[in-house]
């Protein structure tokens, strides 16, 4: 089912605030940045800008990184909001690489429990 609507982080307001305010780790295929939001869970936002491609490589990218965050989200620790940033290599990338890369991103940030 991807990630669940109550676990997107929807309001462009609420993404501006993580992406000036957040702690950020890099990887080659994404960006993590992060922070508290004061709330009982976590939410998550995709990025990926129009130098990665076409609509079509843009949308794969984002579901590519919906699939590999959905199966560790419940063992994140909750009150955080988080956003993933695909980078140009994300277009080339198959889905192991990308769930590697948020599984380093996700421990390396000590969001995992």
């Amino acid at each position: 089912m991807g990630v669940k609507r109550a676990w997107r982080l929807k309001s462009g307001s609420d993404v501006q605030r993580v992406w000036q305010q957040g702690a950020t780790w890099a990887h080659p295929l994404i960006i993590l940045r992060t922070r508290a939001n004061g709330l009982e869970q976590s939410r998550v936002a995709f990025v990926v800008s129009k130098k990665i491609g076409g609509a079509v490589a843009r949308n794969r990218a984002k579901r590519l990184m919906r699939e590999a965050i959905r199966p560790k989200f419940l063992d994140t620790v909750q009150g955080y909001d988080l956003v993933l940033i695909g980078r140009n290599a994300i277009a080339q990338a198959s889905w192991h690489e990308i769930a590697a890369a948020v599984d380093e991103l996700l421990r390396r940030a000590k969001l995992l429990k």
